[in-house]
């Protein structure tokens, strides 16, 4: 008895052990292994998912249809803000850092735990979020030529997204705008391809710069203070006939590649994330169908190995008219290379759509392993698996003042002086701090919402104090000696200047805020009471014109009236960057990035064409020298 007791218990402990070891082993899950290469985390998480946990990870919603319940339903890979999307007006970076993370917990109670990836267009600064520091748009920065300055940009712009909790931006815009009547035009450095090729060190600047020795074409975020970026939008969005956005870049492969694909080269070396497709097309091809240049060209020879994603609702323009044909939409979009799809509401035609065309061998599962691959890529990469939450740790450098102090010196950088003085012997600028009276005028001058642009806290832009900075006339006010008068009169008459006595005026005018399609503009004049002031006030008094706007836009019928001119772009919530140089505590160095047209007739007209009369040309920009106690 004592021996089958013994052997009884043998095998009991046998079948214990067993047990044990299986169950540890169902604990170990090598893609949850931070130790293990991301080849084989890839591998092992992929051999584990469904069709319908893969179709999740390739599709990313807005945050006004995502909650915790229906991102554990969908298995969702991807959450976005589109512009304007925030949780609430005024929301704290707690707030947030909350919604995040909220939408998170719903990603990771799913079977395989896979952490999502939250978007937000982040494209001059953290621009969506109140309080955030709003660097000068794209269109001044490439006036500086410095790829320093953007790659400090970037860093900061991480800082600020990574204390909202968000690990994403839909930035840098590489665009090569060769047309100001696009409405995208202040999103690009550049009507020069090397200008804008510099520039991509914004990149490192969000992502933090790629190894040594790293394979070419792999994507690369180097930890909790750096975000995935995204090069946009590929390709040739800058090219468009008559600069219509989203319309057709007629160019042959030779000008395409010289033109618009430079920048894409320097990205994929930089080890950017993510590339997301163009509306636009070429040649009569949309980019969401193009499969030549995501799939053939960029995949395979450029060998990016990050993750394309749609722009929003972009396989619903495939068609004309939109979403006219959705089916197609999907198959014309994943045949393409598309990995992750910018839905961003009607998820559930999405996902059923393509499950039916997988299940029915319309769509590859080869192709749908590829765009898999790709996203959990990234994900791994930037350390999602380990550190999928956020905590408040962060929410200091929202706004904070270093970031405030580095978009003062961008401002300050970005300015060109057109014109000094109607004669060169007697120029207006520098300014004299110490003066009786002075006007500021215009409705730009004492407006923050004109001063950002487009693309901040609304998508369009707004109008008035919209969020913390200091205005053009705030800052001239501060820059001014106690004893001069400043006098402001948003758009005074002809006699009032006169009558009144000023040493001096500052004119500030120029263009409303716009985005994308609002934007795109056939005559690009600025609108009254603009040119009535700059009539009214330089007129009567020695008078800086100011102008705040998003590209070269007409300004031949003033010039002669106008003592001083000096393209401001849209410098962002730092106004004393202006002042600064108005006033000669630094000196004017900006170079036009972008060619300066006498009349629209003349467009499209970029530096190197045979017939090339510009106001002002490309690289053009008087200087000062800083001048102490004025």
């Amino acid at each position: 008895m004592g021996v089958m007791n013994m052997r009884k218990y043998s095998v009991l402990l046998i079948m214990v052990m067993c047990c044990w070891a299986s169950m540890t082993e169902a604990e170990y899950l090598k893609y949850k292994d931070p130790k293990q290469p991301i080849g084989i985390r890839i591998k092992d998480l992929m051999k584990r998912m469904t069709l319908e946990e893969k179709i999740g990870q390739m599709t990313q919603i807005d945050r006004t249809v995502a909650s915790n319940a229906v991102i554990k339903k969908y298995m969702m890979g991807s959450v976005l803000s589109g512009g304007g999307s925030v949780p609430a007006k005024h929301a704290s970076p707690e707030t947030w850092v909350d919604m995040v993370n909220d939408f998170q917990k719903g990603a990771l109670s799913t079977r395989l735990g896979i952490p999502l990836i939250y978007g937000i267009d982040a494209v001059h600064g953290h621009n969506n979020v109140y309080k955030a520091t709003i660097f000068p748009h794209n269109v001044g920065l490439g006036v500086t030529r410095d790829p320093a300055l953007v790659k400090k940009i970037g860093a900061a712009t991480a800082l600020e997204v990574r204390a909202t909790g968000i690990q994403y931006a839909f930035a840098p815009c590489i665009a090569v705008c060769r047309d100001p009547r696009w409405g995208r035009c202040y999103e690009s450095y550049s009507e020069d391809p090397k200008i804008v090729k510099l520039m991509t060190e914004i990149i490192p600047g969000l992502q933090g710069d790629i190894p040594a020795g790293s394979r070419k074409g792999v994507p690369f975020v180097g930890g909790q203070d750096k975000i995935a970026a995204c090069a946009k939008h590929y390709l040739g969005d800058g090219g468009t006939h008559l600069g219509i956005n989203e319309g057709n870049t007629i160019i042959d492969a030779k000008g395409l590649f010289s033109i618009h694909m430079p920048a894409y080269y320097d990205a994929v070396i930089k080890g950017v994330a993510t590339i997301m497709t163009s509306y636009s097309s070429w040649n009569g091809v949309k980019m969401h169908a193009n499969r030549y240049l995501v799939t053939d060209f960029l995949k395979n020879k450029l060998n990016f190995r990050g993750f394309v994603i749609s722009d929003w609702q972009g396989i619903d323009r495939i068609t004309t008219p939109e979403h006219a044909n959705y089916t197609y939409s999907i198959i014309a979009g994943m045949n393409t290379g598309i990995d992750m799809f910018m839905i961003p509401y009607n998820y559930t035609e999405f996902i059923d759509g393509l499950t039916n065309l997988v299940k029915n061998k319309f769509i590859s599962m080869s192709r749908v392993d590829d765009a898999v691959k790709r996203i959990l890529r990234v994900k791994f990469t930037m350390g999602l698996f380990e550190n999928p939450l956020a905590d408040y740790s962060m929410t200091k450098y929202l706004g904070s003042q270093e970031h405030r102090d580095l978009a003062r010196e961008a401002v300050r950088k970005t300015l060109v002086l057109l014109k000094n003085g109607k004669s060169s012997k007697k120029p207006l600028l520098p300014l004299p701090k110490k003066a009786s009276k002075i006007l500021v005028a215009g409705a730009h001058a004492d407006n923050l919402g004109y001063q950002c642009g487009g693309w901040t806290i609304e998508w369009q832009g707004l109008s008035g104090d919209i969020t913390d900075g200091t205005t053009i006339l705030s800052a001239v006010k501060k820059a001014v000696d106690p004893k001069t008068q400043v006098v402001y009169n948003e758009n005074p008459s002809e006699n009032f200047v006169k009558s009144a006595k000023f040493d001096y005026a500052i004119v500030v005018v120029g263009e409303h805020p716009y985005a994308e399609t609002f934007g795109d503009s056939l005559n690009l004049t600025i609108p009254e009471p603009g040119p009535s002031t700059i009539k009214n006030v330089c007129g009567s008094v020695k008078c800086v014109v100011v102008l705040i706007s998003g590209r070269p836009v007409v300004m031949q019928p003033y010039v002669n009236t106008i003592d001083a001119l000096v393209a401001a772009w849209l410098p962002g919530t730092e106004g004393q960057g202006v002042t600064d140089v108005l006033f000669g505590d630094y000196g004017f160095t900006g170079k036009l990035a972008h060619t300066w047209f006498k009349s629209v007739d003349q467009l499209p007209m970029n530096v190197g064409d045979q017939h090339y009369d510009p106001l002002y040309p490309f690289g053009f920009g008087l200087t000062t020298k800083p001048v102490k106690n004025l």
